[in-house]
């Protein structure tokens, strides 16, 4: 049975060489481009369009039309190709400038048999010249396709240069001008009638010899064409030879017995592409997040489909005066909502099937990721050795949506951070956090944060990783134990409003020097004895012991810190610091929050999720923290753990 996506849906191919259709209902621009493992166009040479119609596996029309046939053998691309994207474009000088104009383009993907795979109906676009109607995409060894959709008012050069494609511009001009109408030709003057060349050469005057022959009259004669024969099932008898003629109707052979759907898959752990293992992983990890994203998309936006069509089914069935009589109208509604019922299991069971996919694939990879990436349960972290060069990320907790709860993604981090961390130990929105007292909710958050510099301290070589805390009141005294009992502190906690203007200030000439060696250049330069290891600055209590000059170092630090290696990781309740008013609010919209119980604060733009964050949980009892700390002391100091 064809499946009939929607934006954001994908599904499995079981075969490697298919047709793809287009129909637009009006001329339109059909190519493909070829992407890598991040799905990146790298040149030209990468597409196909109709004044390069073919690449090894890819062949497109080298004609603008309403229905066009693209035929793509993914079993004879490169290695180096991880995507293919097929794209739409309107050319110029067909008086449609956008696709909202225009019915919305139908395509269709069937295999080798001719049989319908996957159809997917472009809706939702309005000013958009240039569209990205499928991706034909690796996964785990295997082909998938996926309803893209994606417009582009900016036409087709926005389009390519969205796919990270040089000189965009310039290819998308060429495409355009490959399919634009030639000019008429002038029309010829007609010949001027020669009365002595309708004569017979006898008759013509003086009997002069006859003008030379052009040079087709020296060729012999070609012999007659035989007759079309429709091609059938059978093959042709040759000619002159007796043999059955068979009068089947060409569209009407019967087609070849469809090939057995092949298994999904078996999960492998670092089958993604990367130089090394930890890309690999990392690569694997990003994928899986985007395969759960896209599919809880999918089953979303076809259940509101549903939803739509019932409500809209049911108006005009209410709407018609004619079906109120003889229970025609009781008729149409339990029609419509059997459609609806049938749409939404057929959603379901592709959203099922996915996501088993999804779970087989996490339970495989879970226990082969490295320290910096796994749970703090998992058994790779009794074997922890100080590593000899930093990971690519690093792992903060985890990721689910509420399609399936249990399935968790690994939220990794890049390296070094971007942007600060921020531990909220307020209520928020939170109805887990809404069930603790304010102490209990403090006291998680400081742990939180304590684990999560553990790991930035594990993941980093030793002494490249420095990490300052600053508790004013005291009151972390027993959150902070761990990092101060394995003395990979650079100093003891700073106390009172003193010690916070001492390491604020130490930490801004530190900015300070730094960004003045990198733009001047001299970098060999600094002083010596300057800590050039990266640095984190854990706030706790923010903003007790904090006066209007330490809380613009603390903004200054926020700003410019993370691009000499300076970061924060702030533990603190936003309404504690609600005297300062919109100071502080840059301040918060920098760091990435994160929170000390589950919540869905986390917001997806790209496809309108809310993400439910959980934090990383260290088991009961456990003394893996604590011997985490030791082997990173231990490594920085010389001295066995």
């Amino acid at each position: 049975m064809t499946a009939e996506l929607v934006r954001g849906q994908n599904h499995p191919l079981p075969d490697t060489r298919l047709e793809i259709r287009v129909s637009a209902g009006h001329p339109v621009v059909a190519g493909a481009t070829l992407g890598d493992e991040h799905g990146r166009v790298p040149g030209a040479e990468w597409v196909a369009h109709p004044g390069s119609p073919s690449l090894p596996g890819v062949d497109v029309p080298g004609r603008c039309a309403a229905d066009l046939r693209l035929t793509v053998d993914l079993g004879a691309v490169s290695d180096a190709v991880h995507r293919l994207s097929v794209l739409l474009a309107l050319p110029a000088g067909t008086g449609a400038g956008r696709f909202g104009a225009l019915a919305a383009p139908f395509v269709a993907v069937a295999g080798r048999d001719g049989t319908d795979l996957a159809s997917y109906t472009i809706t939702g676009l309005d000013s958009e010249s240039a569209v990205v109607a499928l991706e034909l995409y690796r996964r785990q060894g295997a082909w998938k396709v996926r309803a893209m959709g994606q417009g582009y008012e900016g036409g087709l050069a926005a389009l390519l240069g969205d796919q990270g494609l040089e000189r965009p511009a310039e290819l998308a001009a060429s495409i355009l001008a490959a399919v634009a109408p030639e000019p008429p030709a002038a029309e010829p003057a007609p010949p001027v009638a020669d009365p002595a060349a309708r004569l017979p050469e006898v008759e013509r005057v003086g009997g002069s010899t006859p003008p030379t022959a052009p040079d087709t009259a020296a060729a012999p004669p070609l012999p007659p064409t035989p007759p079309a024969v429709p091609t059938t099932g059978t093959p042709t008898p040759a000619m002159g030879t007796a043999g059955p003629i068979s009068y089947a109707h060409p569209r009407r052979q019967a087609a070849a017995a469809p090939e057995p759907r092949q298994a999904p898959p078996t999960p492998v752990a670092g089958d993604a592409s990367g130089w090394s293992m930890d890309e690999r992983l990392y690569n694997q990890v990003w994928g899986m997040f985007e395969d759960l994203a896209r599919t809880a998309a999918a089953y979303r936006s076809a259940c509101d489909f549903a939803e739509s069509r019932l409500d809209r089914e049911l108006d005009q069935s209410l709407s018609d005066y004619r079906s109120r009589v003889g229970g025609a109208n009781d008729a149409a509604r339990a029609t419509a909502r059997a459609r609806h019922d049938e749409l939404v299991e057929r959603a379901q069971e592709v959203l099922d099937r996915d996501l088993a996919q999804l779970a087989a694939e996490a339970e495989v990879v879970e226990p082969a990721l490295p320290p910096a990436y796994a749970r703090w349960d998992s058994p790779v972290w009794h074997a922890y050795r100080v590593p000899a060069e930093e990971p690519m990320a690093v792992r903060l907790g985890d990721l689910h949506l509420p399609e399936r709860t249990d399935l968790r993604i690994p939220m990794l981090v890049r390296l070094p951070l971007e942007r600060g961390l921020w531990v909220d130990s307020g209520r928020g929105h939170s109805e887990a956090a809404g069930l603790l007292d304010e102490v209990e909710l403090r006291r998680l958050a400081l742990d939180c944060a304590v684990a999560h510099a553990a790991r930035l301290l594990a993941a980093h070589p030793a002494g490249e990783f420095a990490v300052h805390v600053l508790d004013a009141a005291g009151a972390g005294t027993a959150a902070l134990a761990p990092l101060v009992d394995s003395g990979v502190l650079a100093a003891p906690p700073a106390r009172g409003a003193a010690g916070v203007s001492a390491v604020l200030e130490q930490l801004t000439e530190r900015v300070d020097l730094l960004q003045m060696a990198l733009r001047g250049g001299a970098a060999d330069a600094l002083p010596p004895g300057l800590d050039t290891a990266r640095q984190l600055l854990i706030v706790h209590d923010f903003p007790h012991g904090f006066d209007d000059r330490a809380v613009t170092r603390l903004r200054y630090l926020a700003d410019e810190g993370p691009s000499v290696g300076v970061h924060l990781l702030m533990v603190a309740d936003r309404a504690d610091a609600a005297a300062y008013g919109p100071l502080l609010d840059p301040l918060w919209k920098s760091l990435l929050r994160l929170t000390p119980v589950a919540d869905d604060h986390l917001a997806d733009p790209w496809v309108g999720h809310a993400w439910s964050y959980e934090p990383p949980i260290l088991p009961p009892g456990s003394r893996i923290l604590r011997e985490v700390l030791a082997q990173v002391t231990a490594a920085r100091y010389g001295k066995r753990p």
